[in-house]
């Protein structure tokens, strides 16, 4: 499995930079993503040779950026499971509702899959300690794969965060630092600390890798759905990065033949009380505004402005999908439903798709014998209490 990637390139303006350096924004202020050799990667990126290799995001590594595999940081991760919700799908009006339980991965989230890539690759191009902005699951991933690498991670975090996120961060050994804030002004204190001392920036999208990890959930659910995508995929969206990383997937794996051309209807989900995306595809606008006064339980898409806004608002209106806004009593309610129907511990932000599977479904948007995928970002449990409680 050797890396067919070929070079990182400019999400907005197209500049190439080498990939073997180490890049963060292009000079335009945009993000970049990887770029592969997609010819070279089809000769060996085949069904067959995927049927002999581990279950684990690592199977696809002509189209992962780590050149040496050997030195991978992993804590073991495995294809998380494509759940048909056969009790709860009926009762909201669908033949094939399906949830991929994301909370099943390391550390207790999706974010498991950035941070294995991007602390890999990080690793690999000399990088000693990185700072980042989180809400809580990014960070805590992400210092726990860099404890593993031998590698510093300064995290700054609300201080509205879960007490848990915070316990995690400083039990791996991270250098946390709480702000008195939302996830935009830690994301300025890092940036200053970024300029002042030169160290690497791991924030969502200032670094080209933590996308491709988190590509692979597209990876495996194109193998789960039978080589095909399903009709529908609604996405908890805060930064987008997941909604971006799997429309990245399918398009590289329609270009290199494995799967038709045909596209899911992207579907970004967001919390009332934080839906700058939401807003933006109402108006159809390339961009979002910033939104003031962020107040949602669903903590992990509390993300006021994303970067890759302009990245998400194009999946969604070149896949003909939509933008959808649900109330926290209505997620709430969610998650204690498919906890009693079905068992499944879905975190906030992972019941909010599913409020709006139900309303989409009721209003005739997605029909009742299409193929729907909710992901679930991570556990329910990760909202626990932290054993030291809150500090």
């Amino acid at each position: 499995m050797t890396s067919a990637l070929s070079h990182v390139a400019c999400s907005r303006c197209g500049a190439r930079y080498d990939a073997d350096e180490i890049v963060q924004l292009c000079a335009c202020g945009a993000p970049l993503l990887a770029r592969y050799d997609l010819e070279k990667a089809a000769r060996t990126l085949t069904r067959d040779a995927l049927g002999g290799r581990e279950p684990a995001l690592w199977r696809y590594g002509e189209l992962l950026p780590l050149r040496d595999h050997a030195g991978r940081v992993s804590l073991e991760e495995r294809m998380t499971p494509v759940v048909p919700l056969r009790r709860l799908g009926p009762e909201l009006g669908f033949d094939a509702l399906f949830v991929k339980d994301e909370g099943l991965l390391p550390t207790g989230s999706f974010k498991a899959r950035g941070a294995a890539i991007g602390v890999s690759r990080a690793k690999e191009l000399g990088v000693r300690a990185f700072a980042m902005p989180t809400n809580g699951n990014a960070g805590v991933a992400w210092a726990a794969y860099a404890a593993r690498a031998g590698i510093e991670a300064r995290i700054v975090m609300p201080k509205d965060a879960p007490a848990i996120h915070r316990w995690e961060c400083e039990t791996v050994g991270a250098r946390l630092s709480l702000v008195d804030g939302f996830i935009g002004d830690a994301g300025r204190i890092v940036a200053d600390e970024v300029a002042k001392e030169g160290i690497y920036d791991a924030s969502t999208l200032k670094e080209p890798y933590r996308i491709e990890g988190k590509k692979t959930m597209g990876f495996e659910l194109v193998e789960q759905f039978g080589w095909s995508v399903p009709d529908v995929i609604l996405y908890p969206t805060g930064g987008g990065v997941g909604l971006i990383g799997i429309d990245k997937a399918l398009r590289e794996l329609q270009e290199i033949g494995l799967i038709a051309e045909r596209m899911p209807r992207f579907v970004a989900v967001q919390a009332e009380g934080c839906a700058p995306i939401v807003e933006a595809w109402k108006e159809h606008r390339t961009v979002s505004t910033p939104w003031e006064k962020t107040h949602t339980v669903a903590f992990g898409i509390a993300v006021p402005k994303a970067i890759g806004d302009f990245l998400v608002l194009d999946a969604l209106y070149r896949t003909d999908g939509m933008a959808v806004a649900v109330s926290d009593a209505e997620l709430l309610e969610m998650q204690r439903s498919i906890a009693s129907r079905e068992g499944l511990f879905v975190c906030a932000e992972g019941a909010a798709t599913l409020v709006a599977a139900g309303r989409l479904r009721e209003s005739g948007w997605i029909e009742r014998g299409e193929r729907v995928l909710a992901i679930n970002t991570g556990s329910a449990l990760k909202a626990a209490a932290a054993p030291t409680g809150d500090r």
